[in-house]
């Protein structure tokens, strides 16, 4: 949905991105995860060289990207091309798919290069999928059926041509989605929070329909003004977790349209944005799962589906608390710019 046109492509607008992957989430939250890793790594190949970009996509739009953002492993120089060793966690979608994204520090004569800024040489690579191994990993509380494994790749040689940096790319497609992709690709991680924590009022409500009433209880369970306004309580926390979502999806899209779209501060707010609808999100399942009593903890039980799928999503690196550090920090200076 994101390849550009130019590739038979649909290249949506990033709204409508957004919409999908809350539909689809809301379905599955492993549905949705995995569209929206392999969608958002297709925006990432876009600051590929152009004949790399072409040879991923000679057969066509439809293609299936796995992989990790984080450097996990090594790429040797070897005269005009690297030498490739690693291992990464978290591959979701790997089985499925035809091209695995990575991140390597780059070294040669085994010792790792050094930026002038003192930082490691890091730099990023596509490489088939039929070149990786796949290690059994994925044995989790959630998101189980992401296949989220880990990868491993052995003394494989690509040529120095298809490295790219993804800190500072040389190469961009047209078009409003390709221009800083990064925030784009990461706030689609919190809207399947909101699509799998909607699917989990979706279920508490189709448990309350059923005429469900508890043991002991007085009424059946849609019948209880004490379940209705738990119920209604939800739905309020349900609704600002949208909201939110729709605010800074539009925020990121309109500075998009207008290429002010900057790795930062919009990653920064990427961050905070997943970090509070991953903990709003989690608890609007856990209110549901606690409303739909002991029977909710079944693994045939839908509720506790979808609690174990968001307490497994949640924990992403973007999500974590300690990623509200770095936006306080934001605050401060802006404020301290603002008051001098």
């Amino acid at each position: 949905m994101f390849v550009p046109r130019s590739h038979d492509g649909l290249e949506l607008d990033f709204i409508d991105g957004i919409e999908i992957i809350q539909a689809l989430a809301r379905i599955d939250g492993s549905v949705g995860w995995i569209a929206t890793i392999s969608a958002g790594v297709s925006m990432v190949t876009t600051l590929l060289p152009p004949e790399i970009y072409d040879r991923i996509y000679k057969d066509g739009p439809d293609v299936i990207f796995a992989g990790s953002l984080k450097p996990g492993g090594k790429a040797e120089a070897m005269g005009n091309s690297w030498r490739l060793n690693g291992r990464f966690g978290f591959a979701s979608g790997c089985q499925h798919a035809d091209w695995m994204y990575c991140a390597f520090v780059v070294s040669k004569d085994g010792v790792p290069l050094v930026q002038p800024n003192g930082q490691t040489l890091v730099r990023g690579c596509f490489v088939p999928a039929r070149d990786w191994q796949i290690k059994d990993t994925w044995h989790v509380a959630g998101l189980k059926a992401t296949g989220s494994h880990d990868v491993v790749i052995t003394d494989v040689v690509v040529p120095e041509a298809d490295f790219f940096d993804p800190l500072d790319p040389q190469f961009h497609k047209p078009g409003p989605l390709y221009q800083e992709p990064f925030p784009l690709l990461l706030l689609m991680i919190p809207a399947t929070f909101v699509g799998i924590a909607t699917g989990a009022v979706d279920e508490i409500v189709r448990v309350a329909n059923t005429g469900r009433q508890q043991f002991r209880a007085a009424t059946p369970m849609r019948d209880s003004e004490l379940f209705q306004a738990e119920l209604g309580r939800i739905e309020a926390d349900l609704n600002a977790a949208r909201a939110y979502l729709q605010v800074q999806a539009a925020s990121h899209w309109s500075h998009a349209l207008n290429g002010t779209l900057k790795r930062e501060p919009f990653l920064t707010q990427t961050a905070q944005t997943a970090a509070w609808l991953g903990a709003s999100c989690v608890r609007v399942a856990n209110d549901a799962f606690a409303l739909g009593g002991s029977n909710a903890v079944y693994e045939t039980s839908a509720l506790q589906h979808r609690l174990r799928d968001l307490l497994v999503a949640s924990q992403h690196l973007i999500a974590e608390k300690r990623q509200y550090v770095t936006s306080g920090k934001l605050l401060l200076d802006t404020r301290l710019e603002y008051s001098a």
